[in-house]
C-alpha cells in the first residue's frame, strides 16, 4: 500500500490531469450540456458518478480486457493517438468526425451525458493508453478531479455560458484541440519506436 502511495509524482498526475480534461473537454461541451437540459432533467450527482465509475472501471480492468484481445498497452497508445489526433482535428477545424447517435430521454444524465459525452470512446481510449506513461495512482488522481470538474460545470452551466460567450467557448475549444493534437503526436511518438521493436523481436 506503501508502495502504490509512493509511486504518486506530482508532474505524472498533472499531465494525466491535462490530458483527460482535453479530452473529456467538458467547458467545449457546454453547448451541448444546454441543448440536452432544455429537453431533458440533468441530475448532476448522478452523471458525474456514472462517469467516474465507468472511468475507474476502465482504468482497473480495461488493461485486462486488452490481454484477453492479445493486445498490448503500447499497441493501444499508438491506437489512442491517432483517436486523439482526429478529435483534435475535430475541436480546431469545427468539423464532425464522430457522430452523434441521438441518445436521449429521461437517462439523459447516464446516457448520453454520462456516456458517451463525458466518459465516452476517447476517455477510455486515453486511459489506456496514459498507462503506458504514468502511475496508476496519477491517472486516478487526474480522473477523480477532473470529475470534481465536470460536477461544477454541470451545476454552474448557464452562469459559465453567459460569462465566456460563445466566442469564449469557440476559443476554448480551439486552443484545447491544439493542445490535444501535440499530446496525440507525443503519445504515436513515444510508443511507435517500442512497438516495432516489440513486433521485430516476435520475428
Amino acid at each position: 500500500m506503501i508502495d502504490f502511495f509512493l509511486e504518486f509524482s506530482f508532474n505524472g498526475f498533472l499531465k494525466a490531469f491535462m490530458v483527460l480534461f482535453a479530452v473529456i473537454d467538458i467547458v467545449g461541451s457546454i453547448p451541448l450540456i444546454i441543448k440536452i437540459k432544455e429537453k431533458n432533467e440533468v441530475n448532476p450527482i448522478k452523471a458525474s458518478l456514472v462517469s467516474l465509475g465507468i472511468m475507474l472501471a476502465f482504468l482497473i480492468v480495461g488493461e485486462g480486457i486488452l490481454g484477453v484481445f492479445g493486445v498490448g498497452v503500447r499497441s493501444f497508445a499508438v491506437a489512442g493517438s491517432l483517436i486523439l489526433f482526429a478529435m483534435a482535428v475535430e475541436m480546431i477545424m469545427g468539423i464532425e468526425l464522430f457522430k452523434d447517435d441521438g441518445h436521449g430521454g429521461r437517462m439523459a444524465s447516464i446516457v448520453p451525458l454520462a456516456f458517451p459525452i463525458i466518459a465516452g470512446a476517447g476517455s477510455m481510449t486515453t486511459i489506456i493508453s496514459l498507462q503506458a506513461e504514468y502511475s496508476f495512482i496519477n491517472i486516478a488522481l487526474a480522473i477523480i478531479v477532473n470529475i470534481l470538474l465536470v460536477y461544477i460545470v454541470l451545476v454552474l452551466t448557464k452562469r459559465i455560458e453567459k460569462l465566456l460567450g460563445p466566442g469564449g467557448i469557440a476559443i476554448l475549444k480551439k486552443v484545447f484541440g491544439i493542445i490535444l493534437l501535440a499530446i496525440a503526436i507525443k503519445l504515436f511518438a513515444t510508443n511507435i519506436p517500442a512497438l516495432f521493436e516489440n513486433l521485430h523481436g516476435a520475428h
